[in-house]
Parts: structure tokens; C-alpha cells; sequence
């Protein structure tokens, strides 16, 4: 079966982002207020093969681990459809 992986990485939260911090400046200087704390992350689509459900997750999770986030400073998270 052919599943679609929507996965999220974000720094985590203990960890400084300094692009979260520059956009956040930038939607200032543009006029727009009432902006709270901006954190950016990425989101990837990876489409896989695998036998079930389970076997996907089984297979993004350790990929996410492995090559996708450095879990020294990100967090991942994932949802397969």
C-alpha cells in the first residue's frame, strides 16, 4: 500500500530560533500587531510503500531519527494518511 507521511520538525523549544526571531521582527516592521513568539520549522511529504499502517509509522519514525530532524535540537512529529 502506497501512504503519504506529513511530517513536521520544529527546533525545540528550549532551543533559540533565530529566523523565528528575525520573521517576527519583519511582521513588526511591516505594521502587524499583536504577533506573539514565531518559532519556524519545516514540513516534508514523503510518500512510502509499506504492508500497513503501523509498518509506515514504524518506517517514518526511524527515518525522522535518523537522516530527516537532528533530535539534538528538533522535535518531529508526524501524521500518515
Amino acid at each position: 500500500m502506497t501512504f503519504t507521511a506529513n511530517i513536521n520538525i520544529m527546533p525545540r523549544p528550549e532551543i533559540l530560533d533565530p529566523q523565528g526571531k528575525a520573521t517576527l521582527h519583519g511582521l513588526k516592521n511591516l505594521g502587524f500587531e499583536g504577533m506573539g513568539e514565531l518559532r519556524v520549522g519545516r514540513r516534508v511529504e514523503l510518500q512510502i510503500e509499506a504492508e500497513d499502517k503501523t509498518a509506515a509509522e514504524t518506517a517514518v519514525r526511524e527515518a525522522c531519527r535518523k537522516l530527516l530532524a537532528n533530535t539534538v535540537t528538533e522535535v518531529f512529529s508526524f501524521e500518515i494518511i
